[in-house]
């Protein structure tokens, strides 16, 4: 069983870690990309990204100053420590146990614009690049064309070894959509989170996100490795609805 996530903007380095930490798989695809932004000025960066000229020259020295770390440092960190946006505020990754860790480490992933895929402990510095940005390289004119089915495969080698083929989805289509078309005899399950509003429910994108990092979360905690027992996540408040889902897209709501 593998969980992919999407990455966060919201990065924090401001931590205590202890030395244990894996090395990214595509350090050397890492390096390209970091080589053709470094050519860029913060202008250019600021128009690529839809940036303010603040982040523009913030992002510009970021990949001025990246190299392809392997180490523990003040600026290379454990990749699912450093991410703080909303996923990563249900997942709460700060305070999970050594036994989780290593199961997060097993069955876990990351996708990232510049280093593809990322395991938790992969150590990574800070950077912006979203998966969705036109960054025109020798491969072709956007993300996805570099990557092609690097991403991908990395996946299915993974899903081979662990003699599985479970893969949930809880990353945004923007990311997902980085895997490609997965082979037919895959199980891909797509959780999906509806609050109650306004006498209706509803994915309320902030709540929908927290969600994802909550059922990652208990699925650590609990060690599941079977799709069927998704439907017993029940963490701040979220419950199954069985009327509501489908065989590949499990339902779960919340009433406040």
């Amino acid at each position: 069983m593998i969980i992919v996530l999407s990455p966060a903007k919201t990065l924090d380095y401001e931590f205590e870690t202890n030395s244990n930490h894996s090395i990214p798989a595509f350090l050397s695809q890492s390096t390209q990309l970091i080589g053709q932004l470094k050519k860029k000025e913060p202008k250019d960066i600021a128009s690529l990204m839809g940036l303010s000229d603040k982040l523009a020259v913030l992002n510009y020295d970021r990949y001025q100053s990246w190299t392809a770390s392997k180490n523990i440092s003040s600026d290379s960190k454990q990749s699912m420590l450093v991410f703080k946006g909303d996923v990563y505020q249900g997942l709460q990754a700060e305070d999970l146990s050594e036994a989780d860790m290593k199961f997060a480490q097993k069955h876990i992933r990351i996708l990232s614009g510049l280093y593809g895929i990322l395991k938790p402990l992969d150590v990574m510095k800070p950077y912006r690049l979203e998966m969705g940005t036109k960054l025109e390289t020798a491969k072709g004119k956007n993300l996805y064309e570099f990557w092609g089915n690097k991403i991908q495969q990395n996946v299915l080698d993974d899903l081979k070894e662990q003699k599985s083929d479970l893969l949930i989805n809880l990353a945004s289509k923007e990311y997902f959509t980085a895997l490609g078309k997965m082979p037919e005899e895959l199980n891909v399950i797509s959780p999906c989170f509806k609050d109650y509003k306004n006498g209706n429910y509803k994915i309320i994108s902030f709540y929908a996100k927290k969600a994802r990092g909550l059922m990652t979360r208990w699925v650590i905690q609990n060690k599941v490795t079977d799709h069927e027992d998704l439907v017993n996540f029940n963490s701040d408040g979220y419950k199954y609805s069985k009327s509501e889902s489908t065989s590949t897209v499990p339902v779960f709501l919340r009433k406040a």
